[in-house]
């Protein structure tokens, strides 16, 4: 089982950026991929990005590429996501979740708590 702890939400003004991070433990963390998703309020949860085990393959939603980008330090345990350009549109509460296994498509099967984008028009 992989323990998550996400961080870094926050307010922000339309076309400003933030920067995610999730903390993993519990499984060796080169050993899976590791994605974000986020669910607004009243909607389904929907996939942003992922990224495979070693850092070289990712993986974006249409809704956010060329704005977000997905990184990983195997080193420190860690998954990064960049938001550039934010949008209001962009406001949910973000989830980073740990893959099955170590390619990008692996369905994911840990889930961290949550923390809150909120973008401001």
């Amino acid at each position: 089982q992989v323990q998550l702890v996400e961080s870094g939400g926050g307010l922000v003004q339309a076309g400003g950026s933030l920067r995610l991070s999730c903390a993993a433990s519990g499984r060796t963390f080169s050993s899976y991929a590791m994605g974000w998703f986020r669910q607004a309020p009243g909607k389904e949860r929907e996939f942003v990005a992922a990224i495979n085990w070693s850092g070289g393959v990712t993986n974006y939603a249409d809704s956010v590429k060329g704005r977000f980008t997905i990184a990983r330090d195997n080193a420190k345990n860690t998954v990064y996501l960049q938001m550039n350009s934010l949008r209001p549109e962009d406001t949910a509460v973000y989830y980073c979740a740990a893959g099955k296994a170590r390619s990008v498509s692996s369905a994911f099967g840990s889930w961290g708590q949550g923390t809150q984008v909120t973008v401001s028009s």
